[in-house]
C-alpha cells in the first residue's frame, strides 16, 4: 500500500519567545514492512536542526529556533510503502532487550482494576498469541472511541475508569494490560486513518506492540480490535505515549500558547 502524509502543527505565543527547542519524533524508519519512499520536516522560520537516534531507536530531529517568535509551524510530508505482515515486525532498530518493555511508568501503571480486567479476558486461552488478540479484543469491546484530544498526563489506571478511550487511552490500557501479564509490551506513535471513517480526519496514531516468544514483535490496535496491517505507518516507540510523543520541547518566554494539528493520511492500494 502506498500512505502519504502531511501533517502540520502551527504554536502560536501570545507573547514572543526567546527560544523555542523541539525534539521530533516524526520520521519514521525503513522496516521489512514499511520503506520510505520520500519524507520531509519544514519549519517556517529560520531554524537549526540535528538528526539522530534515541535509546529507543527512533529517529529523532532536534529543533532549535532563536527569538523573538511570535509562531511556529512544523509541516512533515511524505510517503511509504507499506506489505502486510499480520503485524509482526521485522527488520527494526532495536538497541534494547524485550525485558525493558516490561517495566512500567506513571503513565501505565494498570492499577488493580485494569490488571484485573486483563487477567480475566484471557483465564481460558492458554497460547501466547491468541491471549494477546483475545486481549486486544477485550479492550475494543469495552471502550467506546473517543474522537477528541487526549488527555494531557492521564495514565492507563485513570483512563479505563472511564467509559470512552481516545486513541492514546486504548494504547496505553493495551500496554499496560500485558504488562500485568508478564509480557513486554511498548507504546508506538504512527499514523494510520483505520479508526476514523467518514467526514471525521484522522489524527496522529497510537498502538501497541508485544514480544511473544518464538515470534518478535507483534502489533495490536484496540481502537480496532485488530493487528496493524498495511494500513499503519510505525514511526516511534517507548514504554509509554510521553516517551513516542511526535513533538516534545520547551520554550523561552511568559505568555500562553495555542496549538493546532492539521493531518490528513491518504492511503492507495493500487500500488500492492
Amino acid at each position: 500500500m502506498r500512505i502519504t502524509v502531511d501533517h502540520r502543527t502551527t504554536y502560536r505565543f501570545s507573547v514572543p519567545q526567546g527560544r523555542v527547542t523541539q525534539l521530533l519524533r516524526l520520521t519514521p524508519s525503513g522496516t521489512d514492512g514499511q520503506a520510505v519512499a520520500s519524507w520531509g520536516i519544514h519549519v517556517d522560520c529560520d531554524a537549526r536542526m540535528r538528526h539522530g537516534r534515541d535509546g529507543f531507536g527512533n529517529r529523532t530531529t532536534m529543533l532549535y529556533v532563536d527569538g523573538p517568535i511570535h509562531g511556529i509551524e512544523i509541516e512533515v510530508s511524505g510517503e511509504v510503502l507499506t506489505n502486510g505482515s499480520d503485524g509482526v515486525l521485522h527488520g527494526s532498530v532495536e538497541p534494547l532487550p524485550p525485558a525493558v518493555f516490561l517495566r512500567s511508568t506513571p503513565l501505565t501503571e494498570a492499577g488493580g482494576a485494569l490488571a484485573g480486567f486483563a487477567a480475566d479476558a484471557v483465564a481460558s486461552v492458554s497460547d501466547a498469541v491468541e491471549r494477546m488478540h483475545v486481549l486486544n479484543v477485550a479492550f475494543h469491546k469495552h471502550f467506546t472511541l473517543d474522537r477528541g484530544r487526549p488527555v494531557s498526563g492521564r495514565s492507563a489506571a485513570e483512563a479505563f475508569e472511564s467509559k470512552s478511550a481516545t486513541l492514546r487511552d486504548f494504547a496505553q490500557m493495551f500496554t499496560a494490560g500485558a504488562r500485568g501479564l508478564g509480557v513486554p509490551a511498548r507504546y508506538v506513535s504512527g499514523y494510520s486513518s483505520a479508526c476514523f471513517i467518514g467526514d471525521t480526519p484522522p489524527a496522529p496514531h497510537g498502538w501497541a506492540e508485544v514480544f511473544i516468544e518464538g515470534l518478535g514483535w507483534v502489533a495490536f490496535d484496540p481502537c480496532t480490535g485488530l493487528s496493524a496491517d498495511d494500513a499503519y505507518v510505525r514511526v516511534a516507540v517507548a514504554l509509554d505515549s510521553a516517551g513516542a510523543a511526535p513533538v516534545a520541547g520547551s520554550r523561552l518566554g511568559e505568555g500562553h500558547e495555542e496549538l493546532d494539528v492539521d493531518l490528513h493520511v491518504g492511503r492507495d492500494s493500487a500500488q500492492d
